[in-house]
């Protein structure tokens, strides 16, 4: 049952960083996402969008996913592209620090990430409803996952770093001491606390002689 026991926490921990690493993946990415953005025109992205999905077009002009980005990218505004650069800057960097802490073991970086993901979880589940696709369907699960994950290493750790409490032994009487203490202490506390108790020979040395 023990080594049950163990090997189901190595392999939830070996899922846990691994999972984290693909997020930290995924910040990254977002980083570059939105450097790109403010380094990048509309028009220009428009015009590389077209050169990328010219081909798939060309044999497909019904593909969704390159129909879709040549939509996008003809939506696209300056002010529409600068909100976006800011906010995958912003996201992907939060989301590398935090990813990074975790793997640091920082207890203060848990509640941090629960917190941020719980977030988006509830934002891509607003998304979900207005417009269903699998892909946001999956990454939600792959949020919900990696919470659950974070929950369970956060405990974990939690529980490890708990101060221990001193442990107590019984005494003479009922009462209970510390257990550093040494047993001649003990004797000296108890010859103390009992009042009448002296040495006999102290009373035979101090006996008038006859």
């Amino acid at each position: 049952m023990m080594v049950e026991s163990t090997i189901r926490s190595t392999l939830l921990d070996k899922t846990f960083k691994v999972s984290l690493v693909l997020k930290g993946l995924d910040g990254v990415l977002e980083l570059v996402g939105g450097i790109l953005l403010l380094l990048v025109s509309p028009a220009q992205l428009g015009f590389l969008v077209q050169i990328l999905t010219q081909h798939e077009l060309s044999e497909d002009p019904h593909d969704l996913i390159a129909t879709a980005l040549v939509h996008l990218a003809g939506t696209m505004t300056v002010s529409a592209t600068l909100f976006g650069a800011i906010y995958l800057l912003l996201h992907g960097m939060v989301k590398i620090v935090l990813v990074w802490a975790v793997l640091k073991d920082k207890l203060w970086a848990y509640p941090w990430m629960i917190a941020f993901l719980g977030v988006f979880i509830l934002y891509q589940s607003y998304e979900l409803v207005v417009s269903f696709t699998w892909g946001m369907v999956l990454l939600t699960a792959f949020d919900i996952f990696i919470v659950w994950l974070t929950v369970h290493e956060y405990r974990a750790h939690r529980s490890k770093t708990k101060p221990a409490r001193p442990r107590e032994q019984p005494i003479t009487g009922g009462m209970t001491q510390p257990k550093g203490r040494s047993e001649g202490q003990n004797l000296a506390a108890a010859d103390h606390s009992t009042p009448g108790l002296e040495n006999p020979q102290n009373h035979a040395d101090s006996a008038p002689a006859d």
